[in-house]
């Protein structure tokens, strides 16, 4: 799982749209797309972008949620927290200290 999680990293694009979505979650594809293009001159189409949020999704990073006819998308940062805690935290130990 955090193998995902650093593959949907990995890429530039994917990491603006998690910018765009930490500082506005529940955004619609049509308002991913134009804030990537106002505020970062990305010329992607839908098709892409619907893409690099399929990679996004697939980690956990992303989750669609319908409305009606439209699908918005939420970001979750819980499995991002999981990858990095592992090396964050001290490990466990079953010893105790006198």
């Amino acid at each position: 799982m955090a193998e995902d999680v650093f593959k949907a990293l990995a890429d530039p694009t994917r990491r603006l749209i998690l910018d765009e979505l930490a500082d506005r979650d529940g955004q619609s594809l049509f308002e991913i797309c134009a804030r990537l293009t106002a505020k970062h001159g990305l010329g992607l189409s839908r098709q892409a972008i619907s893409q690099h949020l399929a990679v996004l999704e697939s980690a956990g990073l992303v989750v669609p949620r319908r409305q009606g006819r439209y699908k918005f998308h939420d970001l979750d940062t819980e499995p991002l927290t999981r990858a990095v805690t592992r090396w964050l935290e001290p490990p466990e130990t079953s010893e105790k200290a006198p």
